[in-house]
């Protein structure tokens, strides 16, 4: 059974606009989201953004409320994202944002962003190279830190 992991709307969003969900889509991963995340897409389609409906996603219902301190410092999709994890005993989730990572990490979960799941492809062969996918993803608005994606890269010797 592959790892589950529980990806937030971040992620999601940037990675449909430089269009390599599908490449994401072909990592032994089974993809979850809480609902709250399918619904900050939906409004966001209403802002201009890409609807984002990957088949290899799927929305799963949070069994309480999202915590209201969490929502007090994370936005809610960070927070339902992090409340899933701990809620179905998923140990990994993938979310972009540096509040939304530290929290994670602080509740001892394992942290991936879009440039990890990319990284993971290139590792398993599924991309010939990487930094042509940071490149696009850099042209459609992402921001990363240079420090990081000079890392990532040299890591592949890119």
């Amino acid at each position: 059974m592959a790892e589950r992991i529980v990806v937030n709307t971040g992620p999601l969003i940037t990675l449909a606009r430089a269009d390599l969900l599908e490449v994401v889509g072909k990592l032994p991963f089974t993809f979850v989201c809480p609902t709250q995340v399918t619904e900050e897409i939906a409004e966001g389609v209403s802002l201009g953004y890409p609807e984002v409906k990957p088949k290899w996603l799927s929305a799963v219902a949070l069994s309480r409320s999202v915590d209201p301190v969490a929502q007090a410092t994370l936005d809610l999709g960070e927070a339902a994202v992090i409340a899933l994890a701990l809620e179905q005993k998923i140990s990994r989730v993938c979310i972009d944002e540096r509040k939304g990572r530290a929290a994670a990490a602080a509740v001892g979960l394992k942290v991936t962003g879009s440039l990890g799941l990319l990284a993971r492809a290139r590792t398993l062969g599924l991309v010939p190279a990487l930094r042509p996918l940071v490149e696009r993803l850099v042209q459609v608005g992402a921001f990363y830190d240079e420090e990081l994606i000079r890392r990532i890269l040299e890591a592949f010797g890119e």
